[in-house]
């Protein structure tokens, strides 16, 4: 039996949280990739541990910066305070939020619906949206957005179900979620909050009363835990920081010619499509009869889901540049209406359709295991990495059983996809690690120098950030300028260099050794395909990318 045919078996949310943080775990809680936007929560973060000072946040090279809310900055300091400045302490509670989201996901469809196979199908789709999968390996804002917003669905699922005799919990739950999206992202999440208001009172089928939304005691703790950070700023800093807030949040963002905003639009609407892929393809057959039943059955809740969808489409239309997790805010309450629709359509029944697509994510990934097995084989690996290859192994011929029994397929379908980032992973691994941060540790400590002088940094801004983690709060590392660095280099004894970099100085009064050796990313198809030979470490050192410690 299938999924949604077996009346014995349930999805479990907690089941599939705790598979996404598994699975999504190891690629997310080291620099496999490190995402350009992730330096400026983590630079803060060290430096509010160096200054002591939890609320200002500065750029790595000294600068104030006020563009996003203090909620991502503090998701990071969390992680730093609890397990020491670490790439895995630094995205630790993105991962952690982008398992909750599927929680919440679930929640919110269990309150609207009676049926549980609406509540586990729109887990398993959230947690193979490969948008959330990202957003949870980076600790930038948008996965702790959506978790927020998604929680805030939860409030608005029970008002919708509930009407005038909603119970108060899920009054707390929306407003306690939009003031956290607020301080997380500012006006996107104030948009989309008074949005969903706006249409709980004025839906024609089940308006809800201004009296019953109207709850003082969670609206005023709201509103404080929302404004509490922008006051503060407020009074230490004055008016000023309002216009880089303002600046980001709507200057630089909203785009002001028409065509811009016509192709942002097209192109927002074609991903929402992709990043739903394989489940949106069941819906296309005979998908009109479902969508009409289910219109029918809950106008409130598939024209909020819908209203939502055009809310973000718009908001992505109108930004100057345009990026995929803009999107992710609703996915979760897509999903949920996606999930409806495939029910509704008795998508189980197309076994063909989901059995071809379980064994296109089982195929994918034997090609990756077995690339990841070749490549860590002749280069080496850690224990950890041959631990990892093991289980991966498992899960894979769990769910081949599952495929060619034709059990579960859409459970096989979603933790196949999740899969897919265990075991690239375990290939990257080789590429990606050890990150330029942990190899100026070494080298720092090898060298046994000293935190006591100021480190001058020239290179690529995110991998200063990854070398600011691994040094700590101990040394006071600064960017420099990228292009006056020049004129700032007799204020500093110490640097740090990258190659590419290292002629446009005069290095003769300077000491000069390499402190990281990394696979350069145009390097990459040749060391491939000399992995293993014996020149290998040679070739490494002619076409890696290096960063060199200058001291005077």
């Amino acid at each position: 039996m299938s999924l949604v045919t077996s009346e014995n078996y349930q999805i479990s949310p907690w089941v599939v949280m705790i598979a996404f943080a598994i699975l999504i775990g190891p690629f997310a809680l080291s620099f496999h990739m490190h995402y350009p936007d992730e330096m400026y929560y983590t630079d803060a973060a060290v430096k509010m541990l160096q200054n002591g000072d939890y609320l200002t946040t500065y750029l790595g090279s000294g600068e104030l910066r006020f563009k996003k809310p203090i909620g991502t900055y503090w998701a990071v300091l969390a992680g730093f305070k609890l397990f020491g400045v670490t790439p895995f302490a630094s995205r630790f509670f993105f991962l952690i939020a982008g398992a909750l989201t599927i929680g919440f996901t679930y929640w919110s469809a269990k309150v609207l619906f009676e049926d549980k196979r609406i509540a586990g199908l729109s887990a398993l789709i959230m947690a193979s949206n490969p948008v959330l999968i990202f957003s949870a390996t980076r600790s930038i804002p948008d996965v702790l957005l959506v978790l927020t917003m998604t929680a805030s669905a939860v409030g608005f699922a029970g008002l919708i179900r509930f009407g005038d005799a909603t119970p108060k919990k899920y009054l707390w739950m929306l407003y306690i979620s939009l003031a956290l999206a607020f301080e997380v992202k500012g006006l996107p999440a104030a948009a989309l909050g008074g949005i969903g208001i706006i249409y709980l009172l004025f839906n024609p089928w089940k308006k809800i009363p201004f009296k019953t939304l109207f709850h003082l005691p969670s609206l005023a703790v709201s509103l404080f835990i929302a404004l509490f950070w922008f006051v503060a700023m407020w009074k230490i800093h004055g008016p000023t920081y309002l216009d880089s807030f303002l600046e980001d949040q709507v200057g630089t963002r909203v785009a002001s010619r028409s065509l811009l905003i016509i192709q942002n639009g097209f192109l927002a609407l074609g991903i929402l499509i992709l990043i739903f892929l394989p489940w949106v393809l069941f819906s296309f057959a005979k998908a009109k009869k479902p969508i009409a039943s289910a219109r029918k059955e809950d106008p409130v809740f598939f024209w909020f889901a819908i209203l939502w969808g055009l809310a973000i489409l718009g908001m992505g239309a109108m930004t100057s540049k345009f990026y995929e997790r803009y999107l992710l805010p609703v996915a979760p309450v897509l999903a949920i209406l996606l999930a409806w629709i495939l029910v509704k359509a008795d998508f189980e029944s197309k076994r063909t359709g989901l059995k071809v697509t379980s064994w296109f994510f089982l195929i994918l990934n034997s090609i990756v295991f077995i690339f990841s097995l070749w490549l860590n084989f002749i280069l080496g690996a850690s224990v950890l990495i041959w631990l990892q290859l093991g289980l991966a192994l498992a899960i894979l011929v769990y769910l081949g059983k599952l495929t060619i029994q034709d059990l579960k397929l859409p459970k096989a379908i979603g933790y196949g996809f999740m899969l897919l980032f265990f075991l690239i992973s375990t290939g990257t691994y080789q590429i990606s690690l050890p990150d330029q941060g942990q190899q100026v540790k070494a080298f720092v400590e090898n060298e046994q120098i000293d935190p006591i002088e100021k480190i001058g940094f020239i290179g690529n801004l995110h991998t200063s950030s990854k070398i600011r983690i691994a040094l700590g709060t101990d040394f006071q590392m600064i960017d420099l300028p990228r292009y006056e660095f020049r004129e700032e280099l007799n204020n500093y004894d110490r640097l740090i260099i990258e190659d590419k970099y290292l002629d446009s100085i005069d290095a003769s009064g300077f000491q000069k050794k390499v402190a990281s050796l990394n696979w350069a990313s145009r390097a990459i198809p040749d060391l491939l395909k000399n992995a293993g030979n014996s020149d290998f470490e040679q070739i490494l050192a002619e076409k890696g990318q290096k960063y060199y410690w200058l001291e005077r």
